[in-house]
């Protein structure tokens, strides 16, 4: 379980989070929800462990995040993170430097369903193929928790699709997978658990089909709901 208690993390006078409690179970993918600002990506690094909260404590299986997490728990950020003179299979071998659980096997597979030729030079990558890129090397990690921001950024309808399956595949029973991103109704068709945040303070983590009979709402209705007052563009 992953598990953030009384969380509380401040830039300066800045709270990006304030006292958000939650709890991330086994089989289940999240849905994790609101407007820029809100703390999505701040929750994701103190989970990883990049970031130390001000207040409160991130647990993986009830431990403190640390060394030791970081080899179960992989997180993809929204900002590029690779060398500019690395092709992609390069890219590839840098994680096996870095990750014994790195499956090189997963990688190509996954390329060749994104349809990214390993030979390509990341300096020649355009936005979505970046994106692609980042998708497929962070799911080949055999990890027991994936954390991906914005995974759906500058990427085509068609590449979506092809994301969503890697994910749907990349989900069971022993792990968590967070999605972050603003395209609410590609989450809803892939998640199973929404968790809405707004100006740092959890406001609601349910179960999506629960949350659907109780409201009668879909999730992004529920989106609308919680965050239409900030006229924020779904």
């Amino acid at each position: 379980m992953l598990e953030s208690r009384e969380i509380t993390m401040k830039f300066g006078p800045v709270t990006a989070l304030d006292h958000v409690s939650l709890k991330l179970e086994p089989g289940h993918i999240y849905a994790m929800l609101g407007p820029n600002g809100s703390g999505k990506t701040t929750w994701m690094k103190l989970a990883t462990g990049l970031l130390k909260p001000a207040e409160g404590e991130m647990l993986w299986n009830g431990a403190p995040v640390g060394v030791e997490s970081r080899r179960e728990i992989a997180y993809m950020s929204t900002e590029p993170y690779f060398y500019s003179w690395m092709s992609i299979r390069q890219v590839g071998k840098y994680y096996q430097d870095f990750f014994r659980d790195y499956d090189p096997a997963r990688f190509d597979a996954l390329l060749a369903r994104m349809e990214l030729d390993p030979a390509l030079k990341v300096k020649n990558l355009s936005s979505g193929m970046m994106a692609k890129l980042k998708v497929a090397v962070t799911l080949s990690r055999r990890a027991r928790v994936w954390l991906l921001d914005e995974p759906f950024n500058g990427i085509d309808l068609i590449a979506r699709d092809a994301i969503a399956q890697s994910i749907i595949e990349s989900a069971g029973e022993d792990r968590i997978i967070v999605l972050s991103s603003h395209l609410v109704e590609e989450m809803e068709a892939i998640a199973d658990w929404a968790v809405f945040i707004r100006k740092g303070v959890l406001v609601e983590s349910c179960d999506l089909e629960e949350m659907r009979q109780r409201t009668s709402q879909s999730m992004a209705d529920r989106y609308r709901s919680i965050y239409g007052a900030e006229k924020e563009v779904i």
